[in-house]
């Protein structure tokens, strides 16, 4: 079976060009994430992996799709090739049996883990600077329209913090927090 597995880093980016660079392949099913390829933790990634067997065809449009960690790229390589899964990479096109081709394979994982780190790093000076600049405030807090009546019924411990975060649908941590900020704000 041909399978297609399609992935972006975030929600708001589109798998459009993906999608459009597989179509001539005939997939006959697709696994499409947005998520973090920083690691393998990934549902439709882990479905994918539960789902190929013997003689299946993966198709990506190029390796960072599969991951962005070079140890992590190689197990999963490794893993489908003792499978007898055939993997292609649209982008980089070798053949990861030979020696040559897992020497390239190997080299690209190391990039994609470079760029990856360089991305992250980036993104920390940029928020460091707009931070030192006043301009970043971090994400919006999320309203909580019935927090006065939780908040009671917890105060009076009627309720856990469990309980509580799980009314507001939140994590315990973030209530705990929204309980100091209540406080002091009164």
């Amino acid at each position: 079976m041909r399978t297609g597995y399609v992935r972006v880093s975030t929600q708001d980016q589109s798998v459009a060009r993906q999608m459009e660079a597989l179509k001539p392949y005939n997939i006959e099913k697709f696994y499409v994430e947005k998520i973090s390829g920083k690691n393998t933790a990934r549902p439709e990634f882990q479905r994918m992996m539960d789902f190929l067997r013997e003689g299946d065809e993966l198709y990506v449009s190029e390796w960072s799709r599969l991951s962005r960690s070079t140890m992590d790229l190689l197990n999963t390589i490794s893993t489908l090739n003792d499978r007898g899964v055939k993997i292609v990479s649209l982008k980089e096109n070798f053949d990861t049996s030979t020696p040559q081709g897992k020497l390239i394979l190997t080299v690209f994982a190391g990039l994609n883990e470079f760029e990856r780190a360089l991305i992250l790093e980036r993104q920390r000076d940029g928020i460091a600077l707009a931070k030192a600049e006043g301009r970043y405030k971090g994400r919006a807090e999320k309203k909580l329209e019935n927090f006065d009546e939780v908040y009671g019924l917890w105060a009076d411990k009627r309720i856990s913090a469990t309980a509580a975060a799980d009314a507001l649908g939140i994590t315990r941590a973030t209530f705990y927090n929204r309980v100091k900020k209540y406080v002091i704000d009164y």
